[in-house]
């Protein structure tokens, strides 16, 4: 009897090893999607890290997932199955995209969205006097109807190109917003020319510095100027 069971469990060793050594015939994740978020009044569309997303699902499976934007409005991933996917950009200061667009993504597959900012900035200029900062823009909207509230304004500096929401120096940056908290509509023309002064930048140093003006939307959005260098003399 003995015998037997020996022979019954080692006829079930050699069955679960050869099952664990069975070879996986799936491809890996060798497709890849990368393009341009495109802004409609031209260029593309000035992000910070991550505030604006690709959605997508692949089509026959239900857990979504998504793409981080670059700062300037690009994005990449080179890690994805070869298949069709639901596509739409998300989580940024413009107007919602409600329909989605199936994209059949294989390796080196290009899409690009064209999205309506909420806020155009438009000449953006930088001055230095001294260790003092002086920032100019005008700031427009291409659909001023519905707009959301604008919140605030503020000038994002940094030590380095990335520069924006969440990755700026606090005290040059978010110490120096300035408050709007109105609709678009109500604005008149003084309040959409506006100057944001940074002082005391250290001697000697570069910076990395933008504006952006903050929406009161579900994502609590900005719209974003481009980057611009600083260079700073010494004294």
């Amino acid at each position: 009897m003995k015998k037997i069971i020996s022979k019954i469990l080692a006829g079930v060793v050699i069955m679960a090893a050869a099952a664990c050594t069975k070879i996986d015939n799936y491809d890996g994740p060798n497709a890849s999607l990368q393009g341009n978020i495109l802004s409609s009044e031209g260029g593309n569309l000035q992000t910070s890290g991550g505030s604006t997303q690709i959605w997508m699902q692949q089509i026959g499976w239900t857990s979504p997932q998504t793409i981080p934007s670059k700062f300037d409005g690009t994005y990449q991933d080179t890690k994805l199955f070869k298949s069709s996917y639901k596509v739409v950009p998300t989580g940024g200061a413009f107007w919602p995209v409600t329909d989605t667009t199936v994209v059949n993504i294989s390796q080196g597959t290009k899409h690009d969205f064209t999205v309506t900012p909420y806020i155009v900035i438009k000449n953006f200029q930088s001055s230095l006097t001294g260790t003092t900062l002086t920032l100019t823009f005008d700031i427009d909207a291409p659909i001023a109807a519905g707009l959301p509230t604008i919140k605030d304004v503020q000038p994002y500096v940094n030590t380095t190109s990335l520069v924006g929401s969440g990755a700026s120096i606090r005290d040059y940056s978010d110490l120096n917003s300035k408050p709007i908290n109105k609709n678009f509509t109500d604005m008149v023309a003084a309040d959409k020319s506006i100057t944001l002064t940074v002082p005391n930048l250290l001697p000697g140093r570069t910076f990395f510095v933008r504006v952006g003006v903050r929406l009161a939307d579900s994502y609590n959005s900005s719209n974003f100027s481009e980057i611009v260098r600083v260079d700073v003399p010494n004294n």
